[in-house]
């Protein structure tokens, strides 16, 4: 745990646990390097503990955090890991439109 803070109690680690999962999921417009630095906030987590407990580099969650790189969908999934999170892919919602309704549009 990050020094400048007081090791929170278990039942506080499990609260900062579900607050940084449902900020995470409320915020799908996040860039990656805003959810890496807001879980990490959350959690108060210094970038080398993050890193040590996802299994990846200290620069390169250091890249992450600020924007460098993106990172993999490997390293992304090992970050999110730690709070049971991964990479997924999902259809856009798109409102209907004109066109929606036209004769041989289908979706696809």
């Amino acid at each position: 745990m990050d020094k400048r803070f007081k090791p929170p109690s278990l039942p506080e680690q499990l609260a900062l646990r579900k607050q940084a999962i449902d900020d995470v999921l409320a915020h799908p417009d996040w860039s990656l390097a805003q959810a890496v630095r807001h879980l990490k906030r959350t959690l108060r987590l210094t970038t080398a503990e993050m890193a040590k407990l996802a299994g990846v580099g200290y620069r390169t969650l250091q890249d992450i955090e600020q924007g460098r790189s993106e990172g993999s969908v490997q390293t992304m999934n090992r970050i999110l890991g730690i709070l049971g999170l991964k990479l997924g892919v999902t259809r856009i919602r798109r409102e209907a439109g004109p066109m929606d309704d036209a004769p041989g549009v289908e979706d696809s």
